[in-house]
């Protein structure tokens, strides 16, 4: 799911520390850095699940700058409807209308998502039967929702952009008796929690070992490059060392 990097409408949420220009250029890295991660899932080769690549996008008018942004072997859906629940809908039947035995809706926050936890979510729908697979984000959202058909139940009664999506997401499932296989819990970059989160892990000091499993980080080049270079800026790394250390202060 994909939003064109237009300053003032792009990771707003991130505003401040980040300039509207810098949280534009980080929405362009997170884009790259996702299309990157579902092209080296689909590069794995599963013996039991191949994986194509989509850029669900919007708003109307912006399909040149994805064009321009992301690699050739991502294709585009146009998918901007007035309701979220409505744009993943839309984005799950599409893609199955494409030829596909299932569809999964990826968000574009999670650049560091472990390619690992993709391909399971290939074999794991490529079973016999109808099921769903579901990514929790820390915030109460998720990261990821596959099936394997158009379930129009599992987007009803959801209060979107709420610590409940997940929660509802899977009463919709129990209420229609979808088998659910659930992924572990992964971190949305959109707020400046996120963005700690995240410079830390590109930084490899991820002190709390969240990782010692195999579901190593998927390496965000493009954003740790524009976190690199932004760095360089005495300015911004003042701007959000000091909010990081406020929000810190205050937790």
């Amino acid at each position: 799911m994909a939003k064109a990097s237009v300053p003032g409408h792009a990771k707003t949420r991130l505003v401040p520390p980040l300039t509207f220009e810098e949280a534009a250029a980080l929405n362009t890295a997170f884009l790259q850095d996702v299309a990157d991660n579902v092209l080296a899932a689909a590069g794995d080769r599963s013996p039991h699940a191949g994986i194509a690549g989509y850029a669900a996008y919007g708003p109307p008018g912006s399909e040149d700058f994805f064009r321009r942004t992301l690699p050739g072997d991502i294709g585009l859906v146009d998918a901007w409807l007035p309701n979220f629940g409505d744009c993943l809908l839309h984005t799950i039947g599409e893609i199955l209308s494409r030829g596909h035995g299932a569809a999964v809706v990826l968000n574009s926050d999670s650049p560091t998502l472990p390619t690992a936890l993709l391909n399971e979510t290939a074999e794991v729908l490529a079973r016999p039967g109808d099921r769903a697979v579901l990514g929790p984000s820390s915030d109460g959202g998720y990261y990821l929702l596959g099936l394997k058909a158009a379930h129009r139940h599992m987007f009803e009664n959801i209060a979107w952009s709420t610590e409940r999506v997940a929660e509802q997401t899977l009463e919709r499932a129990r209420e229609i008796k979808l088998e659910v296989h659930r992924l572990p819990v992964w971190y949305d970059v959109d707020d400046i929690d996120g963005l700690r989160r995240l410079h830390a892990e590109l930084r490899g000091a991820d002190a709390a070992g969240r990782h010692r499993s195999a579901h190593r980080p998927h390496h965000a080049n493009q954003t740790a490059k524009l976190m690199n270079s932004l760095r360089q800026n005495h300015d911004f790394a003042h701007r959000v060392d000091s909010l990081m250390q406020f929000d810190e202060a205050r937790a």
